[in-house]
C-alpha cells in the first residue's frame, strides 16, 4: 500500500472511531431520568395528562419521567426554566394553549418566543370546553342564548379562571362570531369560577368537563354545547356549538409537549415516537376519555404548524378583545 493510501485509511479510522460514540450516545438515549416540567400547580389538566404519560413513556424507555410542577405567571415561571435548560433531551415540558399560544399576545415583554425558544416534539391532548347556563337563565341551547345575548347586550354574564384563560378566550370569539357582547367576570382558578356559576353570581361559564361534568349531571347547571369541531364519544349527548347555532365555531384547550430549542432531531424522533405509542394505548385513550379529553397526537412538524395556527387564531381574538394580563 502507497504512503497516501495508508494516510486515508488512517484518517478514516479516525473518523470512525470519533464518530461511533456520538451515534452510540444517540441509540442509548435515554440513560437517565427525564425531567418533565409542568408549568402549573398539581392536580390541573395539564399535569393529570403529563403524569398519564410520563408513566407510559418510562414504561416504553426504560428511564423515570419525573414531574416537576414549577408553577406561577400563567405558565411564564415554568417555561423560562425549560428555555434554559441544556438541549440534550433530559428536560422536556407538559405546556398548554395558554402559555403557548396566548401568553405572546398579552403580555408586552415575554422571557421566551414559542417557536423560538422551543422544539415541538408531539401533541397531547385535546381538552373540550362545555358551555354551561345556570338554570335561572331562560336558555336551553346555543340558538335561545344567541337570541336572548341580542336582545339584552351587556346584561348576560360569564365566569372564567382568569384573564387570557381558555374559558375568556373561548367566550370572546363566540361574541364574535355570534355578533353579542357577554360580560366577562375573572376570578382566580377554575374552582371558583365555577363556584360563581353554581351560585348565580355569573350566569354561564366555559368549562373543562371534569370540573362542571358533575354539576350537569345533578342540574345545577344546563349543559348548552361544547367547543369542539365534533361530538366526543364519550359524551355524544353534548352537541358543539357549529351544528347548534353558530356554524364554523370551534374553541377548545390544549396540551403539547416542547424541549428547549435546537433539540436533535433523533431525540426528538424518539421522544415522539414513545408519547404517540403511549396515547394509541388503551389504557390511556379509555382514562383519557373517562376526564372528558380526548388524546392529540401530533408529529413534531405538524405540532409546530398548529403552534403557529394557534398563535394567529387567539391572536386575532386577544387584539380584537384587547385583553391584557391581569
Amino acid at each position: 500500500m502507497n504512503t497516501k493510501a495508508i494516510t486515508t485509511a488512517c484518517l478514516l479510522a479516525a473518523g470512525v472511531i470519533a464518530i461511533a460514540p456520538v451515534n452510540a450516545i444517540a441509540q442509548a438515549y435515554p440513560t437517565k431520568p427525564v425531567r418533565m416540567i409542568v408549568p402549573f400547580p398539581p392536580g390541573g389538566g395539564v399535569d393529570i395528562i403529563g403524569r398519564l404519560v410520563g408513566k407510559g413513556m418510562a414504561e416504553r424507555m426504560g428511564q423515570q419521567v419525573v414531574i416537576e410542577n414549577r408553577a406561577g405567571a400563567n405558565g411564564i415561571v415554568g417555561l423560562e426554566l425549560l428555555k434554559n435548560a441544556p438541549p440534550d433531551g433530559y428536560t422536556i415540558a407538559a405546556a398548554s394553549a395558554g402559555p403557548l399560544a396566548v401568553n405572546p399576545h398579552i403580555y408586552r415583554k415575554l422571557a421566551y418566543d414559542p417557536l423560538r425558544d422551543f422544539t415541538a416534539i408531539s401533541g397531547l391532548v385535546n381538552f373540550p370546553l362545555l358551555l354551561v347556563a345556570h338554570p335561572s337563565l331562560p336558555v336551553k341551547n346555543i340558538k335561545e342564548l344567541i337570541a336572548l345575548a341580542k336582545a339584552r347586550p351587556g346584561q348576560i354574564t360569564y365566569s372564567s379562571p382568569g384573564a387570557g384563560n381558555s374559558g375568556h378566550l373561548t367566550a370572546e370569539l363566540f361574541d364574535y362570531m355570534a355578533k353579542v357582547k357577554t360580560v366577562h367576570i375573572p376570578y382566580k382558578g377554575t374552582a371558583p369560577a365555577v363556584v360563581a356559576v353554581l351560585s348565580g353570581e355569573a350566569q354561564l361559564t366555559w368549562s373543562s368537563i371534569p370540573s362542571i361534568l358533575p354539576h350537569v349531571k345533578s342540574g345545577r347547571v344546563r349543559a348548552l354545547g361544547i367547543g369542539n369541531k365534533e361530538r366526543l364519544t364519550a359524551l355524544p349527548e353534548f352537541p358543539t356549538l357549529a351544528e347548534s347555532g353558530l356554524p364554523g365555531y370551534e374553541g377548545y384547550a390544549w396540551g403539547g409537549m416542547v424541549g428547549p430549542a435546537n433539540l436533535p432531531k433523533d431525540i426528538v424522533a424518539r421522544l415522539n415516537k414513545e408519547i404517540t405509542a403511549t396515547l394509541a394505548q388503551k389504557d390511556v385513550i379509555d382514562a383519557m376519555l373517562s376526564q372528558g379529553t380526548v388524546p392529540m397526537p401530533l408529529s413534531p412538524e405538524d405540532f409546530t404548524a398548529y403552534m403557529k395556527s394557534e398563535l394567529q387564531k387567539w391572536g386575532a381574538v386577544v387584539k380584537l378583545a384587547d385583553i391584557k394580563a391581569e
